[in-house]
């Protein structure tokens, strides 16, 4: 039996989606933020010396990182599901999809969210202006730049297909719906973006993806 050390609103919930994809039998052992901090439990420490989330431990073995729980989940356990074939174009798409998720999708999303936090946080009235200068130069003139540049290239890249890696649903696509999940909510994934917003609707929609919902908890990253 696969154990999932999943952590309320954070990636883990994409390894949840998976899993029903691929109809394996799970358990959960729930993790929950810091109310404070929104930083992991040091429980988390005892699985995994980073103490982060997802883990997943499957008979003795342990998995850490989305995108290496994802493939391992795939080679160990859905060989020739949710990934194209050998040697087609779409396998190509399929694995870029699969690391352009972490390596390029999330970093400005993450540094919107750090300089928003610095604009906004409690401090020294005369410290206040400067910080919140300085973080509003930043995302202005290097964080959001950056990030409309990654949203108008996944625009044009589901021009003429519905998913990701090709004419077909793979766990590319369960790979990116964290990161614009969060440009959803949280940095810009506006109406200037409809095949974005269609795709979401898409993946909202799949009865996997409702149940790992129901499995997983609260979700704050999607309201329907």
């Amino acid at each position: 039996m696969i154990t999932v050390h999943h952590l309320n609103n954070s990636r883990s919930q994409r390894v949840l989606w998976l899993l029903e994809e691929l109809g394996l039998p799970y358990d959960i052992q729930h993790h929950q933020r810091d109310a404070a901090t929104m930083l992991a439990p040091p429980a988390l420490l005892k699985v995994h010396p980073l103490g982060k989330s997802p883990v997943i431990v499957d008979d003795g073995t342990t998995v850490a990182e989305t995108g290496a729980v994802v493939e391992y989940l795939i080679e160990r356990h859905g060989p020739g599901r949710l990934k194209p074939a050998a040697g087609t174009p779409e396998l190509l798409r399929w694995r870029y999809w699969l690391h352009f998720a972490e390596g390029s999708a999330m970093p400005p999303l993450l540094l919107t969210l750090i300089f928003q936090r610095v604009a906004t946080a409690p401090m020294p009235f005369f410290v206040k202006p400067v910080a919140r200068g300085i973080a509003n130069k930043v995302l202005d003139t290097l964080v959001r730049p950056n990030l409309k540049r990654q949203l108008d290239f996944m625009e044009s890249e589901l021009s003429g297909r519905d998913w990701f890696a090709g004419a077909d649903f793979s766990a590319a696509d369960v790979m990116m719906s964290f990161p614009l999940e969060a440009a959803a909510q949280r940095a810009g994934l506006d109406a200037r973006y409809p095949k974005l917003q269609a795709w979401l609707q898409r993946i909202h929609a799949r009865p996997a993806y409702r149940r790992a919902l129901e499995r997983g908890g609260p979700y704050d990253f999607v309201n329907d």
